[in-house]
């Protein structure tokens, strides 16, 4: 019981930890996607700078939208580590444009706030799905007994 209890106080230690990284995240995220979705003036002219076409704004930023949104629905893992994944190309191909265009430091270091706050949400969104599996796992030892039990009785009168 007492195992149950510190395992139960280490998930919801494991659950704050990741939603504190996976707000940021995606409070960052949200933010930059908003003004590429509505192709503001600012973002259109930080894509001239980087000499990319401004049609591609609001598709990227509607695909920021989604990658945000599916980060934090609950349930979906696949489509969650596909969000995952999509933010960051679109993290790391940001600071790569941003640095091989000449911009000074200063204009691309801040590209490693969010890089962070993604690895830290993915760790703990890993570390938050091993606690959960954790807590059910006497509970399913205990559901394979009783198949194992009902198969051998079935196997048993059968033959």
């Amino acid at each position: 019981m007492l195992k149950e209890v510190k395992s139960h106080n280490a998930g919801k230690k494991t659950r704050i930890i990741y939603w504190i990284f996976t707000s940021l995240f995606a409070f960052m995220m949200l933010g930059s996607a908003v003004p590429d979705m509505f192709s503001v003036q600012a973002a259109v002219e930080e894509f001239k700078k980087l000499e990319l076409p401004a049609y591609l704004l609001p598709f990227l930023g509607i695909a920021k939208t989604l990658g945000v949104i599916a980060l934090l629905i609950p349930g979906y893992p696949r489509i969650k580590e596909w969000a995952y994944a999509g933010l960051v190309f679109d993290l790391l191909g940001a600071t790569y444009l941003i640095a091989s265009s000449g911009q000074p430091v200063s204009n691309w270091i801040f590209m490693a706030l969010p890089l962070m706050l993604a690895a830290g949400s993915y760790i703990w969104y890993h570390k938050k799905l091993k606690a959960k599996a954790a807590l059910q796992e006497p509970h399913v030892k205990e559901l394979n007994a009783y198949k194992n039990t009902a198969t051998a009785i079935t196997d048993t009168v059968i033959a």
